[in-house]
């Protein structure tokens, strides 16, 4: 009971956060700025949605593929089309309550394809740590690509941190700092160490070494080439959507790649804030089209809407119509197989 609360007051929490970041993205734009936004829409090159909304699908293809190739070392081999299906309706929960679809999709599909829950849910922990790494490889190729941007806003923001009065780069701010950040990982390792039998601490153990062993069991895959592909294409047609959804705006087309390179990094935080990256997707987009010179409340707020719109349209479609086919084509595929028997 106690942990339903818990969960619920949860999802309210983020719900609550994403409507707060709505609110953030549109409370100062005045009535002209909504004109121009209107503007900017009416004139997209709408047919580019149909290649966006085609890599994105192909991306969860793609993904669905990836997570068969974890199941191999457990004997498991689902069809393609049950994969597919568990991973567009876990997208559909995910999109109205955070972590809730991963378990869904490892439900539904152990529930036709003969394996244990828990056995799909170690395939899931592997998958979140390979898309970590994806993402931190993401940012440092914004960093490396599109340094005068990011770099220097990045400078601009933390470099104060050690300057001193005059503006120059303070020693004894940085030695502080230094200072401050060994400490804090000694003290936490000495809590993670004197006090691993306090509940909090032991489920922060298990988080770190969940991490290093869903590293480590990479090496029992049995096609790490297959793995290595799909990991490589999923994030390359989330890089290639993104960028198709900036040329669509005639105002950003001139970003091109290294415009959607940054816009992937950055909105790919805004995904993992809020349920679906409703509100705080749109408002970091609006806010990293500033550093590119951009109005961020009327040009980065079309195309952080637009582009959100793109990826939320995808899931919701495909979601509802999965859920629809998923039993149908189950009970179809059971009557085959019964029919073959006698």
């Amino acid at each position: 009971m106690k942990r339903s609360i818990l969960t619920i007051l949860q999802y309210l929490f983020f719900v609550a956060l994403g409507f707060l970041f709505v609110w953030l993205t549109v409370k100062d734009i005045k009535q002209e700025e909504w004109a121009h936004i209107k503007s900017s829409l009416r004139n997209a090159r709408s047919w580019v949605v149909l290649p966006v909304l085609s890599m994105l699908l192909l991306s969860h293809y793609s993904r669905a593929i990836r997570w068969k190739i974890l199941m191999e070392p457990l004997g498991v081999k689902p069809s393609t089309f049950n994969t597919w299906a568990a991973v567009m309706i876990g997208y559909l929960v995910n999109a109205g309550v955070p972590r809730l679809g991963e378990v869904v999709k490892c439900s539904i599909l152990a529930k036709y394809e003969k394996v244990r829950v828990d056995s799909l849910v170690g395939t899931i922990v592997i998958e979140r740590i390979v898309d970590l790494v994806c993402l931190i490889i993401v940012f440092i190729a914004a960093i490396l690509f599109q340094g005068h941007i990011i770099g220097d806003y990045l400078a601009e923001s933390f470099g104060n941190l050690f300057r001193d009065e005059t503006g120059h780069t303070s020693y004894k701010q940085v030695a502080f700092t230094g200072v401050i950040i060994v400490t804090i990982i000694f003290t936490i390792y000495f809590l993670l160490k004197r006090f691993g039998h306090i509940n909090i601490v032991t489920k922060l153990k298990n988080i770190i070494l969940g991490i290093g062993q869903g590293l480590n069991s990479i090496r029992i895959i049995k096609r790490k080439g297959a793995f290595l592909f799909h990991t490589i294409l999923i994030w390359m047609l989330y890089l290639l959507s993104t960028t198709a959804g900036i040329y669509a705006l005639r105002e950003t087309e001139h970003l091109g790649l290294p415009g959607g390179l940054t816009t992937l990094a950055v909105g790919s935080v805004g995904m993992i804030i809020t349920p679906g990256g409703i509100g705080a997707y749109p408002l970091l987009v609006a806010k990293l089209m500033e550093l590119y010179g951009l109005d961020p409340k009327t040009i980065g707020t079309a195309l952080g809407w637009l582009l959100w719109t793109a990826q939320t349209l995808i899931v919701l479609i495909c979601g509802v119509i999965f859920s629809a086919l998923f039993s149908y084509y189950n009970k179809k595929k059971r009557t085959i197989e019964i029919r073959k028997k006698y």
